[in-house]
């Protein structure tokens, strides 16, 4: 895309599930610390083009940040294959040597069926470059938005896990004409 892009990544609220669980894309986003939603709203673009990852909770985060977002395919979170649905405790005990091997380079290892991060990441950049200039918002889930802070910072996959997304959270990334752009990571609102 031609001229610079200012992007708003969000977080999606947490899931309405039982944690430690790797959740389906239907999981449903808990949308209860509406306070926190508005505040989050006010700080958001008012002007933006508005995306979103397809899944439910993303969609459900962005409708009550009041944006109808465009639905991007690229900005799922990384696909957990078998695992998707199980709790990581259940997995740790009776998910044997491919659990454990995955965890020895979780950048790099795919769950039975499913995906790398570094496949996310591939993934996310083919998303990126699907934005039109301008300020963007994108409700978006951690592994998105780890993927693309690897983009703008050029980092390696391996490296861009280390960032913490929390639930609800905000992160400015902007693609300039000299390239990338920081301008905040993982920002919580009260």
């Amino acid at each position: 895309m031609e001229g610079e892009t200012f992007l708003w990544l969000v977080r999606h609220a947490p899931v309405d599930g039982v944690k430690g669980t790797i959740h389906a894309a239907d999981a449903p986003a808990d949308l209860g610390d509406r306070a926190r939603l508005e505040v989050l709203r006010q700080r958001l673009p008012q002007d933006a083009a508005g995306y979103a990852s397809p899944s439910r909770r993303t969609v459900e985060t962005a409708r009550a940040l009041g944006l109808e977002p465009t639905l991007v395919s690229e900005f799922r979170e990384q696909d957990f294959g078998d695992w998707t649905g199980h709790r990581h405790d259940e997995l740790a005990a009776t998910g044997g040597e491919a659990y454990a091997h995955f965890w020895n380079d979780p950048a790099g290892g795919r769950p039975p069926g499913g995906e790398s991060f570094a496949d996310q990441v591939v993934r996310v950049r083919l998303g990126l470059s699907r934005i039109e200039a301008g300020p963007a918002t994108l409700v978006v889930h951690s592994g998105t938005i780890r993927a693309a802070l690897c983009l703008a910072l050029d980092l390696t996959p391996q490296a861009a896990l280390r960032f913490v997304i929390d639930p609800l959270s905000l992160t400015r990334i902007d693609r300039l004409a000299a390239g990338w752009r920081v301008v905040s990571v993982n920002q919580r609102v009260a």
